[in-house]
């Protein structure tokens, strides 16, 4: 992935916060032979295991992604987080200034690296399932719980499925929020976003503003 230094995020907190806000990753595998797979599976982040932190998940035993990590060089998974079109526009001091102000593409992801391993005790699977579980059920009332199905029809399941885990080896954040434009600029970007209104560009431009803040902290730490 190209990465303009304006662009690079490398703060592990920032990066496993958006793996734990939009866990659903694009996950490829690529095998010694060639072969390349690629699926879309969500991932729970263990950050306190390795130095980079673990991915966690399960497929079903019919996905053959899983049936030859003996022999896969590499896995990447990718985390998509917010995106949004960018127009010039909104460029309130460059465009009105000299005119050179061209469309862009906001986006913010991160790339995870390593070495998938296949987990298939039964129990260990069970706390993937209940881990799970757990995570994606928390804001909801009432939450669905492992115990609220039968423990014969949940035991069945657990025989379909198998474990997964990724510990991270590499970690490449991408965070393109406009830092390569004046305050002014991306205030305007801001401004532009807002009146978008859509639940996803407000989320860019909550984005762009944090970065701002974040900026205007460290140069007063300066």
């Amino acid at each position: 992935m190209y990465i303009a230094k304006h662009f690079a995020q490398t703060d592990t907190n920032t990066l496993h916060n958006l793996i734990d806000a939009k866990p659903l990753a694009t996950w490829i595998t690529q095998y010694a032979d060639g072969e390349i797979i690629v699926d879309h599976i969500p991932f729970i982040l263990d950050p306190n295991r390795g130095e980079f932190g673990t991915l966690i998940a399960h497929v079903s035993k019919a996905n053959p992604l899983w049936k030859r990590f003996a022999t896969s060089t590499q896995s990447i998974c990718v985390f998509h987080g917010v995106d949004a079109y960018i127009s010039p526009n909104w460029y309130i001091s460059s465009k009105p200034e000299h005119g050179k102000a061209v469309p862009t593409w906001n986006y913010v992801t991160v790339h995870v690296y390593g070495q998938a391993k296949l987990i298939e005790d039964i129990e260990a699977i069970r706390h993937i399932l209940d881990i799970t579980t757990k995570k994606f059920e928390a804001d909801l009332t009432p939450e669905w719980t492992m115990q609220d199905a039968p423990e014969r029809y949940i035991e069945k399941m657990m025989t379909a499925i198998v474990g997964v885990e990724i510990p991270i080896s590499q970690m490449i954040g991408k965070y393109k929020l406009n830092q390569n434009k004046n305050d002014m600029d991306r205030f305007g970007v801001i401004a532009g976003l807002k009146q978008q209104g859509d639940s996803n560009s407000l989320e860019m431009a909550q984005m762009i503003e944090q970065g701002l803040a974040q900026e205007k902290l460290e140069n007063t730490k300066n």
